[in-house]
């Protein structure tokens, strides 16, 4: 009987274990359903904290949860199983999601993998440049910047240390203004007290942001409000000009400014990851996202479905006509209703709750636009801190994550500025190599 009723159960293959997987894993009827989630990682990440593990603020096991453990309750023949696993494509006319392991049937399909980093049509930037979109892009970051340190800490050569301790932030996001913000404490905090022969005027942040305004999704106060924070934390910035190129340890910007950089950080923008669909008319349109409708159901094909990041839902939200935001709470929340839909049988429409949006740049630096309501300064750094700390998975990393913060707080002390990295694959400086 119990064989009879599992084959009852329509399968549903989630892809993407973030925000938007985890939800639906959360909310589904595993009466009705039986649920495989593909994920290429065994666990879970917290994204907004990433620039903390590429500035040594976390350790990125704080800030990662594995998988099963958030699963085991669910596993073993209640009806989801996670397969860990590399998508590649999926095969409309057959069913099947393929990954580098595997072929999976399903009976309906959710997209929820999110997106990558932007180049904008400079695919040499992908080996020259440092990124943070991802817990081991954020481990490389917090090596080089590090290495480069410890290496100026010792050069007599004036040229090459300001080189070495020079960090262009491409972008001017809340990811960007945070990272920008999160070196600028490194450099008027820590540098003086654990690098003492390192001159402060050696140590060159510049934030540069193509739009006019730094935030460009907030307000304007919010905007004003973070460009002083950073000015007070010793970080130049520079909007409304781009970034041309980066060769050789050259950065070439739009203004035609030159500037010697060792390290290139880019926070600069973001594509939907690719995702082919194979025997189905789906095109991709703005940020290389799918197109679905006001049900996350993706256009031109049945039973596959889209959410989170790497869909576009235009014309459906009156309040969002050309779309949602790619925030953490638009993935939350069209899970949400998608697994309710599924439960029901229903097709309500999406209808976003802006909860608002914040950036922080530091202790007691940071900015929140609720609805009509803006703040900024401490109460906008708490309820930063509250949400993200109530955010993340598992009570442990919640405690980890709290005490680091507790402890950073009062002494800018952590015991995380330590570069470990593997024999075979060493951080070298590749532009003095060649």
């Amino acid at each position: 009987m119990n064989t009879q009723t599992e084959s009852k159960k329509e399968k549903i293959v989630i892809i993407g274990g973030g925000f938007a997987g985890l939800n639906l894993i959360k909310y589904l009827d595993r009466n009705k359903f039986e649920i495989v989630l593909v994920d290429r990682h065994n666990y879970h990440s917290f994204p907004p904290l990433f620039y903390q593990i590429a500035s040594s603020g976390l350790d990125p096991s704080s800030i990662c949860f594995p998988l099963r453990r958030e699963l085991y309750r669910r596993l073993d023949g209640k009806g989801v199983s996670l397969s860990m696993g590399d998508a590649k494509c999926i095969d409309a006319n057959r069913k099947v999601v393929i990954t580098d392991q595997e072929e999976i049937h399903y009976d309906k399909v959710i997209i929820a993998i999110g997106t990558g980093n932007n180049f904008f049509n400079m695919p040499e930037l992908i080996e020259d440049v440092f990124t943070i979109k991802s817990a081991p892009q954020a481990i490389r970051c917090r090596n080089q910047i590090l290495y480069n340190l410890e290496e100026a800490a010792i050069t007599k050569d004036r040229e090459k240390r300001r080189k070495l301790l020079t960090f262009v932030v491409v972008g001017g996001g809340p990811t960007g203004v945070e990272i920008a913000g999160a070196l600028g404490e490194m450099k008027r905090y820590v540098l003086p007290r654990e690098y003492p022969s390192i001159p402060q005027d050696d140590f060159r942040i510049l934030l540069v942001e193509a739009a006019p305004k730094l935030l460009a999704t907030m307000s304007e106060r919010a905007s004003a409000d973070v460009q002083k924070y950073l000015k007070h934390l010793l970080v130049e910035v520079k909007t409304d000009v781009g970034m041309n190129s980066y060769k050789e340890g050259i950065v070439k910007l739009a203004d035609g400014q030159s500037i010697h950089a060792d390290t290139v950080i880019w926070t600069a923008g973001v594509t939907g990851l690719p995702l082919p669909i194979l025997g189905a008319d789906v095109q991709r349109v703005r940020g290389n996202r799918i197109e679905v409708d006001g049900c996350n159901a993706v256009k031109g094909v049945s039973d596959i479905y889209a959410v989170g990041d790497i869909c576009l839902m235009p014309e459906v939200d009156k309040a969002f006509p050309g779309g949602h935001p790619q925030l953490a709470q638009v993935a939350i929340q069209q899970s949400r209703l998608l697994a309710k839909n599924l439960n029901k049988g229903t097709q309500k429409l999406f209808v976003y709750n802006d909860k608002g949006t914040m950036a922080t740049v530091g202790r007691n630096r940071a900015v929140c636009d609720l609805g009509r309501m803006h703040l900024s300064g401490f109460p906008a750094w708490f309820i930063w801190m509250f949400i993200h700390l109530i955010s993340i998975l598992g009570m442990r990393n919640k405690i980890s994550v709290l005490v680091n913060w507790i402890w950073a707080y009062f002494s800018y002390q952590s015991s995380l500025r330590i570069l470990i990295r593997p024999d075979k694959y060493p951080v070298k400086n590749r532009w003095r190599e060649k």
